[in-house]
């Protein structure tokens, strides 16, 4: 009896304290339950984790049973891992100051839009071209985060709405910007010159020719100055205090105006960071979208199963990457690939049940606080009364 309450108070102990560990765990479940259903759609999942294993590491089996190695596979993981791990830091970084960015896709198409429109019309200066291309995409990425901040700080509007509204208004947007560039059709524009690439040949030349690009080194930096923002700095602290009790905070001196609308513009920066990198290393041209490309949405997603940390979100990121770079694999071993999305709406329910549960166990633990106060309250109550009795017999004694 005491070997199973003890693990049942380690197991509450794990969903309480531990986000890391219960992330693993919950991403466990994702793929188990991916298996059973691959089981059930009359296919071998070991199709399923071959192709897995073919982008994570370039290891993959031949048709005649032998095995061979390639590393580009893990070049197109890593590339295409890059957009997903920036979009989960701009959802996680405003998670810190307890907001809600939805608007991580207008962010991201914003700074893709003003990239494009930087790479085609700047001067071609080698070395100079693709940097002025990224650091605007950046600088829009915060000015679009940045409105709503600065609405949910002075005017109380929701930043879930407003955040929904402006992704319509950067999609629309973008289109108007990008079809009045000379010589855009309704599909593309003209080619980027080469100055405007973030394109770097020794990267692609180690990865055996994969799209693999300088946009890995941003999202390793962005991690960084993410981790270092948030845990060793002043505007870090006054950001999740802000996050924890926003009353609290401004008694305490923290100017929380100024850290809501600081907390959406760096939030808009990374998105924006990731819509360069997508514009300027995955297409030769600039694209007139008529769609959403959804990884600002994702995001959200890349950033609960980080649980808005750092190191944990880089590593969400690697995993939807993982996912998404699998996708073709999976239908050459005719494994649907929409399996991959699936295993994302699994991960993401099973996070949000943690949470259900976490609040389950809080209330049950509270419900047995007030049980135990109210217990010895009547005990307390009992022995007063006891006491008085006797009190009053000793004296109708004497």
């Amino acid at each position: 009896m005491k070997n199973a309450a003890n693990k049942k108070n380690t197991f509450k102990e794990l969903l309480l304290k531990s986000d890391g560990a219960v992330s693993v765990v919950v991403v466990l479940f994702g793929f188990f339950f991916a298996t059973i259903l691959v089981l059930c759609v009359g296919r071998n999942p070991a199709g399923m984790y071959k192709a897995f294993l073919q982008s994570l590491t370039g290891l993959f089996q031949k048709r005649d049973g032998s095995w061979s190695w390639n590393i580009r596979y893990v070049g197109e993981w890593l590339a295409i891992s890059v957009p997903y791990i920036l979009t989960g830091l701009c959802m996680g970084f405003a998670a810190r100051a307890g907001l809600f960015n939805i608007g991580g896709e207008g962010q991201y198409i914003m700074g893709m839009t003003v990239a494009q429109l930087v790479a085609i019309n700047f001067a071609q200066i080698p070395g100079v071209h693709w940097i002025v291309a990224v650091l605007c995409a950046v600088v829009v990425g915060a000015l679009w985060g940045g409105i709503v901040g600065f609405l949910k700080a002075k005017f109380e509007v929701s930043e879930v709405v407003t955040t929904i509204m402006l992704n319509y208004v950067a999609l629309y947007l973008s289109r108007i910007i990008t079809m009045a560039i000379p010589g855009t059709n309704t599909y593309k524009t003209v080619n980027f010159p080469e100055t405007a690439k973030i394109k770097w040949s020794f990267l692609s030349s180690i990865t055996n020719g994969s799209t693999l690009n300088i946009g890995i080194l941003f999202a390793i930096i962005a991690i960084i100055l993410y981790w270092f923002l948030m845990e060793k700095t002043n505007l870090g602290f006054g950001l999740r205090a802000t996050g924890f009790n926003k009353d609290a905070a401004r008694y305490a001196g923290i100017p929380v105006v100024s850290s809501i609308v600081i907390s959406m513009a760096v939030s808009g920066a990374f998105a924006g960071l990731a819509g360069g990198t997508v514009a300027l290393g995955s297409f030769n041209y600039g694209r007139v979208i008529s769609s959403m490309d959804n990884y600002g949405f994702t995001g959200i997603a890349v950033a609960l199963v980080g649980n808005n940390t750092a190191l944990g979100t880089g590593l969400a990121g690697l995993l939807f990457g993982l996912l998404h770079a699998s996708q073709t694999i999976m239908q050459s071993q005719r494994i649907p690939k929409e399996i991959t999305f699936i295993i994302q709406g699994l991960i993401v329910i099973f996070i949000a049940l943690r949470e259900g549960i976490r609040i389950f166990i809080l209330w049950q633990d509270k419900k047995k606080a007030e049980k135990l106060e109210a217990v010895a309250e009547a005990s307390a109550t009992t022995e007063a009364s006891v006491k008085a009795e006797k009190t009053e017999s000793k004296e109708v004694t004497k």
